[in-house]
């Protein structure tokens, strides 16, 4: 049996109701304005592996009641141990029975279809993943992804620099085809070492070949 070595976990937030609440706040702007790059400080001593704004948003959005799949390399890191000894989380080996995912930009994303959908009557019961990219930034009228939907007023343009194109083309395919399930479907944040970006199942996302 493996065990973990806790002198070498990183502090969570100074103040936890402060730090949770302050990050918390950040994740409602960002699903409420789907696209709208969100700034989120904290002071968390991060893990060394995965992007800092997704282990502040995680640790924010856990408690001893969730569920959570992490990506190989997560896995495999301090970011495992950190983020069950700060949340009280369980960790699972089956993306279909986590309510919450962290996947790093080096791994491949398994299929939204394999993450919790919820159903019909409990669409809250789908799954929040939360997706490393290396860069965000506005788009303009000739790059970037093309957003639709509720909080959007007509439509608005987002760049993911540096997310591959095959994997960029994949991920808009799959949240195409869930659309056709609405009201079940996965919920997404894309982020960067200090901001966020909310795609909540209800937007609509275009990319150009």
């Amino acid at each position: 049996m493996t065990t973990t070595d806790l002198s070498a976990v990183g502090a969570g937030f100074s103040d936890l109701a402060l730090g949770s609440q302050a990050v918390f706040r950040a994740a409602l702007e960002a699903l409420s304005h789907p696209g709208r790059i969100v700034d989120l400080p904290h002071d968390a001593q991060v893990p060394s592996r995965g992007h800092a704004a997704s282990a502040a948003l995680l640790l924010a959005l856990l408690d001893p009641d969730c569920k959570l799949w992490l990506s190989p390399s997560l896995a495999a890191s301090d970011a495992a141990a950190w983020l069950r000894f700060h949340s009280g989380c369980t960790l699972v080996d089956d993306p279909a029975q986590a309510q919450f995912a962290w996947i790093a930009s080096s791994d491949e994303a398994p299929p939204l279809e394999r993450f919790a959908q919820g159903t019909d009557v409990a669409p809250e019961q789908s799954a929040t993943c939360v997706v490393d990219v290396p860069s965000l930034a506005d788009g303009d009228e000739d790059e970037g992804w093309t957003l639709r939907g509720p909080g959007i007023r007509t439509q608005t343009r987002l760049c993911v620099d540096g997310l591959p194109s095959e994997m960029a083309h994949r991920l808009v395919a799959q949240r195409a085809a869930q659309q056709a399930a609405f009201p079940r479907g996965v919920d997404l944040f894309l982020a960067t070492q200090h901001q966020i970006v909310g795609l909540p199942r209800t937007t609509r996302i275009e990319l150009e070949d």
